[in-house]
């Protein structure tokens, strides 16, 4: 009985590796921290104005990540976030749950939130989802902001969240973490200024990626067996 080989166009591995990589090289500028990119992002975007830069607070940054976990289940059409936590939360939830120190905090100033159904790289997510019209522009380029603090996460089956606090704190001053945030036990999602990795977030958006090439690997090796 003759063999059957299985046979894949040549330029099918290249294209699968290059599908792999490709999450890995987006996220790759900041150690896997996508919330780092985005601030750089913002930064970019005030400084072409002529704006100072903002510090990137890892306290308001938690907080922020703090702020989209409450919004599950609130992403409307257009990236819209139908989800306002009460003012009290930042004090009374936010900053506790981040081990923000109470005399630290500090105004909050402005925010952005949107949503996407999927992952989006940083650059999208800021035109695309988070500054897409005057209003979140305004937000943005507000002189009195002097900190920022990103966060995002996504949920299983669910949309991701991103979340971006502005305050007019002083640098190394205010929204300052507990032990430099040694102690936050960081479950899901990322914040800007973390010195973890993001736990799920934008993961769960790689997954396919390994799923389909390590699906051809597993179909080329049996190719191979069944060869020999």
């Amino acid at each position: 009985m003759m063999k059957k080989k299985l046979c894949f166009p040549d330029w099918i591995p290249l294209l699968l590796l290059c599908h792999l990589q490709l999450p890995t090289l987006v996220c790759s500028k900041h150690h896997g921290n996508p919330a780092n990119d985005l601030v750089e992002i913002i930064n970019q975007n005030r400084t072409a104005q002529k704006l100072e830069r903002l510090n990137d607070s890892p306290g308001l940054g938690c907080m922020a990540l703090q702020y989209v976990e409450l919004c599950k289940g609130n992403c409307s059409g257009n990236s819209a976030v139908n989800c306002k936590p009460p003012t009290d939360d930042f004090t009374e939830v936010f900053a506790p749950n981040c081990g923000v120190e109470l005399p630290t905090i500090g105004t909050i100033t402005g925010h952005i939130v949107g949503c996407q159904l999927k992952y989006t790289e940083p650059s999208l997510a800021f035109a695309n989802v988070l500054v897409k019209d005057k209003k979140s522009l305004s937000v943005l380029r507000n002189k009195s902001h002097s900190e920022v603090g990103v966060g995002l996460i996504g949920f299983h089956k669910g949309p991701f969240f991103w979340c971006v606090l502005f305050s007019n704190g002083g640098t190394n001053s205010s929204f300052v973490l507990e032990d430099r945030g040694e102690g936050i036990k960081q479950k899901k999602g990322c914040y800007s200024g973390s010195a973890f990795p993001c736990n799920a977030g934008h993961r769960s958006a790689m997954l396919f990626n390994y799923i389909i090439t390590f699906s051809y690997l597993f179909i080329s090796l049996l190719n191979q067996i069944w060869l020999t």
